[in-house]
């Protein structure tokens, strides 16, 4: 049962996505109470979904190898280079090439500079929770994932707001640290402390006892995905309706980033011969983001019906299917790496 799950996951996202879409039309009050359990721009329900996800990941955690991701360092030079010297300017250039050039015959110059600045943030923010799901979907390697994934929250804390002030021409820039942490403590620390607590307690049994629980798991990881996506696409039925051209406008520069940063992570990751399982994760951190931050910066600083917030949302509605080609190009070019003999 699991089998077809995974092997046809793409499509079980596609009907979440559609049905998200017609519940949403269909009983927008409902979605609209659901949006409103949030606190500090962190919606509590999809959190929960998110947890459910990443949970079982967590779990099979070794930290008696954590320790040892030092000595390999590649994965995460590539992953900082690609997130923080390359990621953010790219977006912003093909922010302007599109929105200032291409599209300006349709789009009015205000409403440009404001998608420009959505995507500026999106490119910022780097991908803290579903990284877990995409690094699990290609068999990486957990205790690298969660490195990479740890050091580059601790980054975005100081590098954040310099980097998003000066490509967008702001010299203030309010974080709303109240999102950052809490996004970083509901989809890193406390399923991380869960899955240590769960791993001790399953190791005292036998050493086959994480596996198996595992194994239990992961139907309950494949429907908080879905859950997810329906979530998602409810909350946002009632725009993709009302503007489908301005978000399939939005949606092509987000694309091509996607795919042109995942280019460059994996030529990088050959060239770095990284083993495929942390090749994969490396380059699957840099191409999805952190949307939760993103949006409550464009709120913040915009506000809720700007431009900017809107660039925010389509990101998240692109996300999740470009992430899923991407996760099945991984798992199709695995024999261009070392093996996972290589791994620590």
């Amino acid at each position: 049962m699991m089998g077809l799950f995974e092997r046809y996951l793409t499509l079980w996202v596609a009907l979440g996505i559609a049905t998200g879409v017609g519940l949403g039309l269909l009983a927008p009050a409902a979605f609209l109470t659901i949006a409103g359990i949030e606190y500090a721009q962190v919606n509590l329900v999809v959190a929960v979904f998110i947890w459910v996800m990443i949970y079982p990941m967590m779990i099979q955690i070794d930290w008696s190898a954590v320790k040892d991701v030092g000595k390999k360092p590649r994965g995460l030079v590539l992953t900082l280079v690609v997130n923080w010297l390359i990621k953010p300017f790219t977006m912003a250039l093909l922010g302007v090439l599109f929105f200032k050039y291409i599209f300006a015959p349709w789009v009015d110059p205000q409403s440009a500079a404001e998608y420009i600045a959505g995507m500026i943030l999106l490119g910022v923010a780097p991908c803290t929770a579903m990284v877990f799901v995409w690094s699990t979907l290609v068999k990486g390697d957990a205790n690298y994932t969660l490195v990479q994934v740890s050091i580059n929250d601790l980054i975005m804390v100081v590098a954040f707001a310099p980097i998003a002030a000066f490509l967008l021409g702001v010299t203030h820039i309010t974080v709303p640290w109240e999102t950052l942490v809490l996004s970083t403590l509901l989809y890193v620390v406390l399923p991380l402390a869960a899955g240590m607590a769960t791993r001790h307690v399953l190791l005292k049994k036998s050493d086959h006892a994480v596996a198996a629980f595992v194994a239990q798991l992961k139907p309950w990881s494949v429907v908080g995905l879905l859950a997810t996506v329906v979530l998602l696409f409810g909350f946002q039925a009632g725009t993709i309706v009302a503007k489908p051209l301005v978000i399939a406008m939005i949606a092509v520069p987000l694309i091509i980033q996607s795919y042109g940063i995942f280019i460059i992570s994996y030529a990088g990751a050959k060239v770095l011969r990284l083993p495929h399982n942390i090749a994969g994760p490396a380059c699957l951190i840099g191409t999805s983001n952190f949307f939760e931050l993103a949006v409550a910066v464009a709120i913040s600083l915009f506000g809720l019906n700007s431009g900017a917030a809107l660039a925010t949302v389509v990101g998240v509605l692109v996300e999740v299917p470009v992430m899923l080609s991407l996760v099945a190009i991984i798992n199709r070019t695995q024999c261009w790496f070392p093996g996972q003999a290589d791994v620590v």
